[in-house]
């Protein structure tokens, strides 16, 4: 579905220099399938995530969905952020729908997806408060909720429990499972943190430092539907110590 092939991306500094973040990048993510995407600062994570997204042209190597080259933003692909960015002038249920509103489809239908949406994100009875009358793991569901209105085939996720507290980004976890679980697509979820890498991810894929390159590419294999009961596996324990030793041991590998 979603092909990167010896992708590379350089950009300018404000003093005329240049930034190389990611080079000689192939990886590919099917239908359904989520992919996490973890590695030190710097390393081109965020930058990969914006090149599938259409926002940002590799300098050299092909970017592919479904086998047509990737030039500009495509319908069909939602981001999710670090900052909910939820409309402060809207309710909830308004900010969910908002995507529809811009495409003309926030019809009593699309409508009713929404509040179905938050009411499996735990959210039912919340439909008209304000971003502001929310904590901020109840924000990020709602942010998640505008993503997955829109029926996305891919999911983009940058970091979008980075900001939580640890047992808000646990729960967090978990909901995203049920809401992926319950509305299949393909999730590229971009973290810092292992853990939450292994009990999301179906693959873990390694960057090393900058110039971001694939380290390696880590199989989990967990059966679902996962749970922190999880992490006291022999499975957890191998997948996290490959990541971990890939991330601190430095080098890259050819894949």
């Amino acid at each position: 579905m979603i092909s990167l092939a010896r992708v590379g991306k350089t950009f300018k500094t404000r003093r005329g220099g240049h930034v190389q973040a990611l080079d000689d990048v192939t990886i590919s993510v099917g239908a359904d399938e989520f992919v996490a995407i973890v590695g030190a600062s710097g390393c081109g994570k965020s930058t990969l995530l914006r090149m599938v997204a259409g926002l940002v042209q590799p300098d050299i190597g092909h970017l592919t969905l479904d086998g047509k080259v990737v030039t500009q933003a495509t319908e069909g692909t939602a981001m999710v952020f670090q900052a909910p960015t939820l409309l402060p002038w809207m309710n909830v249920e308004r900010n969910v729908t908002f995507p529809l509103s811009l495409s003309g489809r926030d019809v009593p239908e699309a409508r009713e997806r929404g509040r179905a949406l938050l009411r499996a994100a735990g959210l039912a009875g919340f439909e008209q408060r304000m971003p502001r009358e929310l904590s901020g793991g109840m924000q990020q569901r709602v942010a998640i909720c505008r993503g997955l209105v829109q029926k996305p085939r891919i999911l983009l996720m940058d970091e979008p429990f980075g900001a939580l507290d640890a047992l808000t980004r646990e729960e967090m976890s978990l909901a995203l499972l049920e809401l992926w679980q319950a509305n299949p697509m393909a999730v590229i979820f971009v973290t810092h943190s292992i853990s939450e890498a292994v009990l999301l991810a179906d693959r873990v894929i390694v960057m090393s430092p900058r110039p971001g390159r694939v380290a390696e590419i880590v199989e989990v294999d967990l059966p679902r539907p996962r749970s922190f009961d999880q992490e006291a596996s022999a499975e957890f324990h191998r997948c996290s110590k490959l990541i971990r030793d890939r991330i601190y041991g430095g080098g890259s590998r050819a894949h």
